[in-house]
């Protein structure tokens, strides 16, 4: 119960996110961090509903953060979010080739993140778990990988059965490692960019 209210409280939280930056969007398209902003809120987004909509929802994201990128090319922020959806996008896709283009597209983006922004370990963490995305994306295509994409864009509380057995149980847990760390991503650079419209970004050492 507490997950599914966690679940419903982070989809009101980026669904404000992605409206107000809609909203600034209209007043001024140039504004990279609004654009950022925008594209990290529909990335947390896509982890809600079924895969055609979490696929539309990590397009418009990709569609965006290219946009503030196309402003500032050197946007560290929307270059490590722009990472985590094609690596997301990657987990969607059932070929190995394409995945694997979608994984070498997300590589560079960290890789870019990392030299505008060097020694942060959020980007770096970032870059180095994609280089064993392609083993995870594998290993979860293996196990039936899109009904269990599926059931983890659906939220937290989607898993709805013990009775399956520790099976079930197994491929849960499976699930979660693969798609966790990108979670994990995109909820910082989402709650980053909120904070950084509010708030002067902390000095660097």
């Amino acid at each position: 119960m507490e997950a599914a209210q966690n679940d419903l409280e982070r989809l009101m939280i980026f669904e404000h996110a992605r409206i107000t930056a809609e909203a600034e969007y209209a007043k001024n398209p140039t504004d990279a961090d609004n654009l950022t902003r925008w594209g990290g809120a529909l990335l947390e987004l896509s982890q809600f509903g079924d895969i055609n909509e979490s696929k539309k929802m990590l397009r418009d994201a990709v569609s965006k953060l290219d946009e503030a990128l196309t402003i500032n090319p050197a946007k560290h922020e929307a270059l490590w979010c722009l990472g985590n959806a094609h690596t997301a996008n990657a987990f969607l896709t059932p070929d190995h080739d394409e995945a694997k283009v979608k994984f070498d597209k997300a590589t560079q983006c960290f890789e870019k993140a990392v030299e505008e922004c060097p020694g942060n370990e959020h980007y770096l963490q970032s870059l180095a778990q994609c280089a064993k995305a392609t083993e995870l994306h594998k290993d979860i295509h293996a196990h039936g990988g899109l009904s269990q994409a599926q059931q983890t864009l659906g939220g937290g509380s989607a898993p709805s059965s013990s009775a399956k057995g520790s099976g079930k149980s197994k491929n849960s847990d499976l699930k979660y490692d693969i798609f966790g760390w990108v979670i994990l991503a995109v909820g910082l650079i989402a709650w980053i960019g909120m904070a950084k419209s509010n708030v002067p970004p902390p000095p660097t050492r």
